[in-house]
């Protein structure tokens, strides 16, 4: 007998696509917002609605989680950059998600139960985490996915139920093969940023090159800084700096430069950036990942300054690997810095050039195109299987080079081919003795769950029987992660 989903019922007249934000900076929700407009965009989705996590939840929620991690990037850097590197092993934190959170999160549960959604969209790893916890519990019957929204893949948007993870560059995708993913439920689209629906305006170049200068959307003292160092430069050029939300910020740089001329254009928090993007010809800021993605998308190379230690030190890495940006570790060196790109012959042109190549203007799309066409049951991440990836990602190994009961073995939907769970070898074992069938297959049913250790095997079962009696499927070891991308 077979029950029907919220899903199958709701398909029938087009897709209802939630996407989940959590406004800790404004890079995930400009994500989220991302793919809202490609929603826009496809014929086959009904509904689409945004929600930031942290509006639904308690002021003190909001203050820790939001206000709080600026205090920290602003007064104590090495204290975020020591939290990135703690939280940033896989399944590091294997327990359920903590009461307090658990209490914040009944608006978001309440909300999600009103739409009912057909899939849904995390920007953020809060509500990928708790999407997991209710996918195993069976609250939900929406496809869901992970979105990263930096260039390198953070742990803790690692969780032990989804149905796809996107990641910004080909490197996180074999990553994550390494602990053990199936490639078929990881995908490297980049970070979905909005699309222009203009024209892009094509750059100038019998004109001075133009800087853009930003200080982020809050509006960095940082900036003060770096106008004051482009004022010494010997090159051409014309500058338009951005401010963001500081009105003080904005006055301080107005003062600074108002004997410069019509060199320099200041302006407070505006809704042209994409445009600015377009025209300028280097961007001199901090390489948030949403920032440098737009950027790349632009053809536009960054000088990078001021970036915050953990995830945007790694996204510069990552831009001046690909030969996009050149990184400021002094506040004395930035208008040498920048001379030195403008100076040297090609120099800018190749950068530009690197820059268009990395950039991802489609990944939103893509998010959405390989989200709603994949698999329907989600991937299980057993809490057995999440210590061997651990103690695998500490030990330095691939999950293949894994050997002995707690090596990894991947469960397979006979009828769809997907992986639909990640066990440690010993716990199939457990599976066999109860669910195979006298011909040798393996036949998953909940009523023949082990009444000894039927709280992690049940959840097992019911994120993927998905309401159904039975799900027949096959044993297999781990992927190559270094031979197989694409499967």
């Amino acid at each position: 007998m077979r029950t029907t989903s919220a899903r199958a019922e709701a398909t029938d007249s087009g897709q209802r696509i939630l996407i989940l934000s959590a406004g800790v900076g404004s890079g995930h929700n400009s994500a989220a917002a991302a793919v809202q407009q490609a929603c826009a965009e496809r014929t086959d989705i009904a509904e689409v609605q945004v929600l930031d996590v942290l509006q639904v939840s308690s002021v003190l929620y909001r203050a820790l989680l939001g206000k709080g991690y600026f205090v920290l990037v602003e007064d104590l850097p090495w204290l975020v950059e020591w939290g990135y590197d703690i939280s940033n092993p896989p399944f590091r934190r294997r327990g359920p998600i903590d009461p307090w959170t658990r209490v914040n999160s009944s608006p978001v549960i309440s909300a999600i139960k009103r739409f009912r959604p057909t899939a849904i969209v995390c920007t953020h790893f809060l509500p990928a985490q708790l999407l997991a916890t209710l996918l195993l519990r069976g609250v939900i019957d929406a496809k869901t996915a992970v979105v990263t929204t930096d260039y390198d893949f953070q742990g803790l948007s690692l969780t032990g139920a989804f149905h796809k993870i996107f990641v910004a560059r080909e490197e996180g995708k074999v990553e994550l093969m390494a602990l053990g993913l199936p490639p078929g439920r990881v995908a490297a689209t980049g970070i979905p940023i909005k699309k222009q629906l203009s024209p892009a305006p094509v750059r100038d170049a019998t004109k001075p090159p133009m800087l853009l200068i930003s200080a982020g959307a809050s509006g960095g003292d940082y900036a003060v800084s770096v106008v004051r160092q482009t004022m010494h430069m010997r090159s051409a050029f014309t500058a338009t700096v951005v401010c963001g939300r500081n009105v003080a910020l904005r006055q301080r740089i107005e003062a600074l430069v108002a004997s410069a001329g019509e060199r320099y254009t200041v302006l407070g928090f505006t809704t042209e950036m994409p445009q600015l993007l377009q025209r300028a010809d280097l961007f001199v800021g901090k390489p948030g990942g949403l920032s440098a993605s737009e950027c790349m998308a632009a053809g536009l190379p960054m000088v990078l300054v001021n970036p915050i230690p953990g995830q945007e030190v790694r996204n510069g890495d990552y831009l001046m690997e690909q030969g996009a940006a050149v990184r400021c570790n002094a506040a004395a060196t930035i208008g040498w810095k920048i001379d030195e790109v403008l100076r040297e012959p090609g120099k800018l042109q190749m950068m530009q050039a690197a820059a268009q190549r990395t950039g991802r203007p489609d990944a939103a799309a893509n998010v959405l195109s390989e989200l709603l066409s994949g698999p329907s049951r989600p991937l299980v991440v057993t809490r057995a299987a999440q210590r061997t990836i651990l103690a695998a990602s500490e030990q330095r190994f691939v999950a293949t080079d894994l050997t002995g009961p707690s090596s990894l073995v991947r469960l397979v939907d006979q009828a769809s081919g997907s992986t639909v769970a990640l066990l440690q070898e010993e716990e199939v074992a457990d599976l066999q003795k109860r669910h195979s069938t006298p011909d040798g297959e393996l036949v998953l049913r909940r009523s023949q769950a082990s009444p000894l250790r039927h709280w992690e095997e049940r959840r097992l079962l019911r994120a993927m029987l998905r309401g159904e009696d039975a799900l027949p499927v096959r044993v297999e070891g781990p992927p190559e992660p270094f031979r197989d991308l694409t499967g």
